[in-house]
């Protein structure tokens, strides 16, 4: 008999490997050219790459998960009996779910702060008099904004194994 516990983790599982692998394109796909022909991708930003990484183990965990997700959805069962998948759901998603919280975390503070630091650097480059640099100001706002943006849906993902950390925390069983 299916449970609207065991179709919450399978919808919740769905949605955080999703969510994960949205961030990955988003965050790779991320870089800008200036003029003078000096590119920056994600991948020049440590803090990025962290991002990227934890986007992708969340995604994998995810995947891995979802058959023993659908089986449980599906039939009501669990496809290993005894204690053994209830522990194994309770800590690994735990160790998920805080591997995504830090790498939203390292995103949104990667992007915010070197935002900041490049827009207090154009801005003593102006006061001594040289305007070159609005160009790095602004391909460098819309980098790190892009940025922000390629880390939101890894929030989402966090969110929704945090609803599952919850779920199995009851069902360890």
């Amino acid at each position: 008999m299916t449970t609207p516990r065991a179709i919450a983790i399978l919808v919740l599982r769905i949605f955080s490997m999703l969510l994960c692998a949205a961030s990955v394109p988003l965050m790779i796909n991320n870089s800008f050219t200036l003029s003078g022909g000096e590119k920056t991708k994600y991948s020049d930003i440590r803090g990025y790459r962290y991002v990227v990484s934890a986007a992708m183990v969340g995604f994998l965990y995810s995947f891995i998960q979802l058959p023993f997700a659908m089986y449980y959805a599906f039939t009501g069962k669990k496809v290993i009996k005894g204690r053994f998948l209830g522990m194994l759901d309770f800590y690994a998603d735990k160790i998920i779910t805080f591997f995504l919280a830090s790498g939203l975390g390292v995103g949104f503070g990667v992007s915010s702060e070197l935002k900041r630091y490049i827009n207090g650097f154009v801005d003593t480059i102006e006061t001594s008099g040289i305007d070159t640099f609005e160009e790095l100001r602004t391909e460098s706002k819309k980098f790190f904004d892009r940025g922000t943006l390629a880390t939101t849906p890894l929030l989402a993902g966090f969110t929704t194994m945090a609803v599952l950390t919850i779920i199995t925390s009851f069902h360890r069983k």
